[in-house]
């Protein structure tokens, strides 16, 4: 079976310098992980699967990685911590509101994850399947948002007056995290924005106690 965007590089003589042959080659494996994983579950997943969507060598895979852990904790990391730049460029300036800041880094979160659901799946359910290691790094993903977003939502003297800033933006970030992960366990990727008004509901009651 052809998957698109799986193209192997050309045999013989091309323009490509090794860096970019490279790259390639990493690019294909990382992407490759996230996919199968997304089908047929961690555990499920061997690395001759990885190969064959990614149109790699077993060679190849072994130049970049030890295992299939390493592959997998590699493309969680780049993948979250891409999505979480993607969050904090979407706070835009601090002359903008708190809370609108704080809308606008949740509506990229949840729009990021709702259009690509393998990411979506891999990162926020399948992640618990590859071990302590992942668990840790999940954590310390989440960690960084909370940082993220108690940072903006400090800006607001209100929420100053809490019992426990940090604490109740762990609680926010917390949640979120559950009802996302639950909406992908469900399947329902499509439902994942529409969490955005009842979340902004709790936020704003936080604020104005």
């Amino acid at each position: 079976m052809d998957f698109p965007g799986y193209e192997a590089l050309p045999r013989g003589r091309h323009h490509l310098t090794r860096e970019q042959v490279v790259a390639s080659q990493r690019e294909r494996l990382l992407q490759g992980i996230i996919e199968v994983v997304a089908e047929k579950g961690y555990v499920h997943t061997s690395v001759a699967d990885v190969l064959k969507r990614a149109r790699i060598s077993r060679e190849t895979f072994y130049e970049h990685f030890s295992d299939k852990q390493a592959c997998f904790l590699t493309a969680f990391e780049e993948g979250a911590a891409l999505l979480l730049e993607v969050a904090a460029k979407s706070a835009g300036s601090t002359e903008v509101p708190v809370l609108e800041r704080f809308e606008l880094i949740l509506s990229a979160y949840l729009n990021g994850l709702a259009s690509d659901p393998a990411r979506a799946r891999t990162f926020l359910f399948e992640v618990y399947a590859a071990g302590p290691a992942a668990a840790a790094r999940r954590f310390e993903i989440q960690r960084r948002f909370v940082e993220l977003v108690n940072g903006v939502l400090l800006e607001d003297e209100r929420w100053h007056l809490l019992p426990d800033p940090e604490f109740a933006c762990r609680m926010v970030v917390g949640g979120v995290a559950a009802l996302v992960t639950g909406k992908v366990a469900e399947g329902d990727l499509a439902g994942l924005p529409a969490l955005q008004a009842p979340i902004m509901a709790l936020v704003r009651q936080l604020i104005a106690r």
